[in-house]
């Protein structure tokens, strides 16, 4: 009778581990995910579209974006009734922040801002962010409404 060929003990803890860590990631990119939030139906295009996003200060205080101040976005769209926005910050070049909220009744979330920190970014340091307002596709893509850039001061 021919042995078995079996991997050795060390290969086999090796590729458990790395399928745990698969399906770890997979579950957490499918939970934090907003497409995952959105899929209730998703957005629906309603035609031709206008759409707006003004930024206000939740708790600045001397009127400027400043590191670790909190910020919303009033959002107004024809083009979907399930509007999201997407923050995105980069410090001299180097991604340091993204987070997502979306803007409709039945948001998973009740959390409806952004705080201006992250474990990357470096205080004492300015950073340049850029706000999207979109909507997700049947196909859980992005579908760009408007864009809007600000400054953050350190």
């Amino acid at each position: 009778m021919k042995p078995k060929h079996r991997r050795p003990v060390a290969g086999r803890r090796a590729a458990i581990a790395l399928t745990g860590l698969a399906t770890a990631a997979a579950l957490t990119a499918s939970v934090t995910s907003p497409a995952w939030a959105a899929r209730g139906g998703g957005g629906k295009p309603t035609g031709d579209s206008s759409s707006t996003m003004t930024m206000e200060l939740l708790n600045s205080t001397d009127g400027v974006v400043n590191h670790g101040d909190d910020v919303t976005f009033h959002v107004s769209t024809t083009a979907t009734d399930r509007p999201f926005v997407g923050l995105r910050c980069y410090q001299t070049g180097t991604f340091i922040y993204d987070a997502y909220v979306g803007y409709f009744d039945g948001y998973m979330f009740e959390k409806d801002w952004f705080t201006l920190s992250s474990p990357p970014w470096v205080a004492g340091q300015s950073a340049d962010c850029t706000a999207r307002l979109f909507w997700f596709d049947k196909r859980g893509n992005e579908k760009l409404l408007t864009t809007s850039s600000f400054t953050v001061a350190p």
